[in-house]
């Protein structure tokens, strides 16, 4: 892509909202994706309180039983496809350009639009709650629950129209990620140089684009349905709703690795850097992450034992399930043995990194039990698959999420968060979740449904789920103590300097907050942990130079002149557009036109935009 050449400074996040909104900087773009996405972390936390606080008693009624049902609906949704896999979209934005030793993405006006088709999609989403009503058929849309006869408001509708949106936000990043990490590595940085989490995001960036189709594909069926009477998943025209839990799973399943494969690379990461050596077996925890991402397409019908596949179908399924562990714990060993004989050092990244694969594997051996169709059969649609659910979710993705935060967060903002604070969120967190999702085990072994708005006090039930929401309210308190130590830091927090942590990939060479344009001059790379290799190592790696040469200064010896593409409004304009246009669907026609007038308009403007 062309460029202009552009007067820029080291303070990459100064400036005005307008230069925000028009923000073409992948850096930039990762504290939006971050800011958004933690707020719909906390939207869909609140939700999770709300349910939690109306199971806390038997035959309480604190939530009406059709809100119950939107409840849960939309905290399924909200987690998986606004909080989590928007906060790893965030890490891919701040770190794969820096890692690789790149000064930007590949694209970065369509890294920009993906942004902004996502807050817009989000937004979206959730208008459904006060516009007649939000989804309340679960967070996977099970057939015949979205047909018109028993969803005759717009909820199914915003939805579906929701969930494509999203889509495209996540296509576009992931097409994104691939061209930049595939075509803009610095000289030397093969790919059995590139840090662990790069590898983590080229995988997903494929998961996404062979996954998020066969999701659109079901959700352009639904929608025929239920605008224009065809019957792909009812019954009474011909239809079939177990079409429709294939489709979903064939997507499904593999979005848990979409959600996952991000923390295990982060991880991967933290790990070495506070056992103070390398990775162990660094070619085998990358290809193993191929390996998942790869087996996790085949394994999707273990969600539908009980559907009346047959044996065999049940049985091929539940061997591909007990296969896809195998490189998973291929991972866990690999960790471990980076662990083992290292010099540890129990700072909150470590303890959240610990907190990941032991919470993982706990998740990991009630997923083999949930792959043994007789055992699947007995607990199916019970409580002991929401925890298994969320003990690799939040075990897992959110635990690896945090190690990350506070991993990367003196890069991302210059400032170290609270050490003291850090801990006892950790602390909190780890003690809430368990005393959360434990319990649940043993309501699902006894035979509590899920998505249950009561039950009777005969049932024996009160106990555990009082256990269950005095664990989810210590959960919102940790969640609490980790937004003041971030907003405390961010305004005095202690200045971080560059490499706080004594990091040996790319990143960790610049100074904190990273400049504008990344490396004043280009890195070249010999070795997977290059900074190691010029601190420790007696070698010059040409990681990064500190100042720039004479040559490129602009106006003073600390302003070089660098070429860095323009910002540009299109984007947003772009997106609001799509969105706008999906309004017209379910609102007025008067939207419809409104939205593609300035889609197609916008559309045009940013390809008619001088290059830069």
């Amino acid at each position: 892509m062309a460029t202009t050449t552009v007067s820029v400074r080291p303070n990459t996040y100064a400036g005005t909202a307008w230069s925000w909104i028009t923000t073409v900087d992948h850096k930039r773009i990762a504290v939006l994706y971050f800011v958004t996405s933690l707020a719909f972390f906390a939207l869909g936390g609140a939700e999770a309180l709300l349910i939690r606080l109306q199971l806390s008693r038997p035959e309480l009624d604190l939530v009406h039983p059709d809100r119950f049902a939107e409840l849960f609906t939309m905290h399924g949704t909200t987690m998986v496809f606004l909080a989590l896999m928007p906060l790893s979209a965030a890490f891919f934005n701040l770190l794969v350009p820096l890692m690789i030793g790149a000064r930007d993405v590949a694209f970065p006006r369509l890294n920009a639009l993906s942004y902004w088709v996502y807050l817009f999609g989000g937004i979206f989403l959730n208008i459904s709650f006060i516009a007649g009503g939000a989804p309340a058929m679960g967070w996977f849309g099970y057939a015949p629950l979205t047909a018109t006869e028993f969803a005759d408001t717009h909820a199914v509708d915003f939805w579906a129209f929701g969930l494509q949106i999203l889509g495209v936000s996540s296509i576009l990043a992931s097409i994104n990620f691939i061209v930049t990490i595939i075509n803009m590595r610095a000289p030397g940085m093969t790919f059995n140089r590139m840090p662990m989490f790069v590898w983590m995001t080229l995988i997903t960036g494929f998961l996404i684009i062979f996954a998020f189709p066969v999701i659109t594909i079901g959700l352009v069926l639904l929608l025929f349905d239920r605008y224009l009477g065809t019957s792909f998943f009812l019954y009474q025209g011909g239809g079939d709703p177990v079409l429709w839990q294939h489709l979903f799973w064939v997507f499904g399943h593999p979005e848990v690795y979409i959600l996952i494969l991000p923390a295990m690379g982060i991880v991967s990461d933290v790990l070495p850097t506070f056992s103070r050596k390398p990775l162990f077996g660094y070619a085998v925890v990358a290809y193993s992450g191929a390996a998942i991402a790869l087996v996790g397409f085949g394994v999707w019908t273990h969600h539908m034992f009980t559907v009346g596949l047959g044996p065999v179908a049940d049985t091929a399924f539940a061997i591909s399930t007990m296969a896809v562990a195998v490189p998973t714990g291929v991972k866990i060993f690999n960790w471990i043995a980076t662990l083992w004989g290292g010099s540890i050092s129990l700072r909150t990244p470590m303890l959240f990194a610990i907190g990941f694969i032991a919470m993982f594997i706990l998740g990991g051996l009630t997923g083999v039990s949930l792959g043994s169709p007789p055992v699947d059969t007995q607990v199916q649609d019970t409580y002991y698959v929401v925890a298994h659910l969320h003990y690799v979710l939040f075990g897992g993705t959110i635990f690896g999420l945090f190690a990350g935060i506070y991993f990367w967060f003196p890069k991302m903002t210059g400032r170290m968060l609270n050490e003291g604070w850090g801990k006892v969120h950790f602390w909190l967190m780890m003690i809430g979740f368990n005393l959360a999702f434990g319990p649940q085990h043993q309501l699902g072994i006894d035979g509590m449904p899920r998505r249950i708005h009561t039950y009777g006090a005969d049932m024996g039930w009160d106990a555990w789920n009082l256990m269950s929401t005095v664990g989810a309210w210590l959960i919102g308190l940790s969640m609490l103590i980790f937004a003041i130590n971030a907003i405390r830091s961010l305004r005095s927090g202690r200045d971080s300097g560059p490499d706080p942590w004594d990091g040996g990939t790319l990143e960790w060479s610049m100074s904190s907050p990273p400049p504008v344009y990344n490396f004043a001059e280009v890195p070249v790379v010999d070795d997977r942990y290059p900074v190691w290799k010029e601190k420790h190592g007696g070698g010059h790696t040409g990681a990064a130079v500190a100042e720039p040469p004479a040559a490129e200064t602009a106006h003073d010896d600390d302003e070089p002149h660098i070429h860095m593409p323009n910002p540009s409004y299109w984007p947003v304009l772009v997106a609001a557009g799509m969105v706008i246009t999906a309004c017209g669907l379910i609102f007025h026609q008067v939207f419809l036109l409104i939205g593609a007038l300035i889609f197609g308009i916008s559309l045009i403007g940013w390809i008619e935009e001088p290059p830069g």
